[in-house]
């Protein structure tokens, strides 16, 4: 059994360089969605009808289809309009559009959390519509949202091996090549999964940095509880002594 394992890491500069392409197109896919879902939140927020309109139906219909279907109209149904896109290309757009209407609702929700006050008191201090979205409402909104925005990260990676199903030579599509090739499919894809687990928990540590040091003061941890807290919860409150009486029991 250690011989298949041995065997199947003889591979490994495949998978990392798989693993480099898959967090490459990850990162790209969500500089793209998070580009429209900044866009499409404030199209959703807009007055007008003719903003959103489109807004509200890019929504729906991206969030109510197959995402590999998404790919599948990328990769082969644009080139019938006179786009053509390599797999690489119609994956990464693929990916952003789908994930970028699910941060279009996450924003929305943190612009829609920033009291009405701020505004009000940018008005009051002259500030430009924009530069109040820029310098008041949106670092506040992404403070709310960041944890929801860096769990759409995880899922852009995870979703990532989609793309194997337009021939991208990204982490899972290498995993299927080299398990054609080795019959070890036990070993294979046990890897592939271990560098899917190191890349997920990788982008949570770095964005955990960049959290700290992005909000001030840094965003609130989750406390532990103490194996005591839930005993005590059921405990009778001691009274607290009336320091009258303590005072004249002392005299």
């Amino acid at each position: 059994m250690f011989a298949d394992w041995n065997y199947a890491l003889q591979d490994w500069p495949t998978y990392v360089s798989a693993a480099w392409l898959t967090l490459k197109l990850s990162l790209a896919a969500f500089a793209l969605a998070f580009a429209l879902g900044l866009l499409g939140a404030l199209a959703r927020r807009s007055r007008y009808v003719v903003l959103r309109a489109p807004a509200a139906v890019y929504v729906e219909v991206i969030r109510n289809t197959p995402v590999l279907l998404q790919m599948f109209v990328a990769y082969f149904a644009l080139p019938s309009a006179g786009l053509r896109l390599s797999p690489v290309q119609a994956g990464v757009l693929a990916l952003g559009v789908n994930v970028g209407a699910y941060l279009t609702e996450i924003f929305r929700a943190g612009i829609q959390a920033v009291p009405s006050g701020q505004r009000e008191a940018a008005r009051v201090l002259a500030l430009s519509p924009p530069r109040t979205f820029v310098h008041v409402v949106l670092p506040q909104a992404l403070r709310h949202v960041y944890p929801a925005v860096v769990n759409q990260l995880v899922q852009i990676i995870l979703g990532s091996s989609l793309l194997s199903a337009i021939s991208v030579p990204e982490l899972t599509g290498e995993a299927m090549v080299i398990n054609s090739r080795t019959l070890l499919t036990v070993q294979v894809f046990g890897i592939a999964a271990v560098l899917y687990l190191l890349l997920t928990n990788l982008v949570v540590v770095v964005a955990g940095v960049v959290g700290r040091v992005a909000f001030k003061p840094p965003l609130p941890t989750a406390v532990r509880p103490r194996p005591l807290d839930a005993v005590r919860r059921f405990l009778p409150s001691r009274p607290v002594p009336d320091g009258r009486n303590v005072r004249k029991e002392a005299a």
